[in-house]
């Protein structure tokens, strides 16, 4: 009995384990990942994964489970705030003291500078603009529905089609069937190619 309640005494009075180092940010650590690394052209996705997991695991302890999603998570949103410059599949820190890139298209040209006291004039709309009418003119005719007639003298459209009687004449003789042959003349011919004709073999008897 005395065992056993110095067993209970001993797992009452023993201290709680530690509480896990929490880690720091993730854009951080690939700041630092990308700095330690120190390559020319910057480091990959998979360079910089491998450096932030050993880190992790010399002082933190073991990866977290998701450490692909955040790293994958973490190096996009960087990328778009401009944070990281992303060039052929590397990461790499952009230089403060870097020009700016140019971007697409003609650059547009300089204004010039007006003088102080000078009216400003409203931008010019896009298009052609209107001709200008003279306001003593009086207004144009207007425009007639009449169309003026040819030169040739022919009318405007396409010619209307044939009389139905001629066009109906027309179609029968077309649709009209062979005539027959006449009396005492040559059946006639039927369509494709005329069968060969075959020589009559004659058995020769013996005498």
């Amino acid at each position: 009995m005395a065992s056993e309640e110095l067993q209970g005494g001993d797992l009452h009075n023993q201290a709680p384990p530690p509480a896990p180092i929490p880690l720091p940010p993730y854009p951080e650590m690939i700041l630092a990942a990308i700095e330690a690394l120190n390559e020319e052209n910057g480091s990959n996705k998979s360079s910089i994964s491998k450096h932030i997991a050993k880190h992790i695991e010399a002082t933190y302890g073991p990866i977290p489970p998701a450490h692909s999603a955040l790293l994958n998570h973490h190096l996009n949103k960087m990328k778009s705030s401009g944070q990281l410059q992303f060039l052929k599949n590397n990461y790499l820190v952009p230089d403060p003291n870097a020009p700016p890139r140019r971007g697409r298209g003609r650059p547009p040209k300089p204004k010039a500078a007006l003088p102080a006291g000078a009216p400003v004039l409203p931008p010019r709309p896009r298009g052609r603009p209107p001709k200008s009418h003279d306001p003593t003119a009086p207004p144009p005719p207007p425009k007639s529905a009449i169309t003026a007639p040819s030169l040739s003298g022919r009318k405007r459209g396409r010619p209307p089609k044939a009389a139905a009687a001629g066009g109906a004449a027309a179609v029968d003789e077309a649709v009209a069937p062979n005539p027959p042959p006449a009396a005492g003349g040559a059946p006639p011919r039927g369509r494709g190619r005329p069968p060969k004709v075959k020589p009559v073999v004659t058995a020769s008897l013996g005498a």
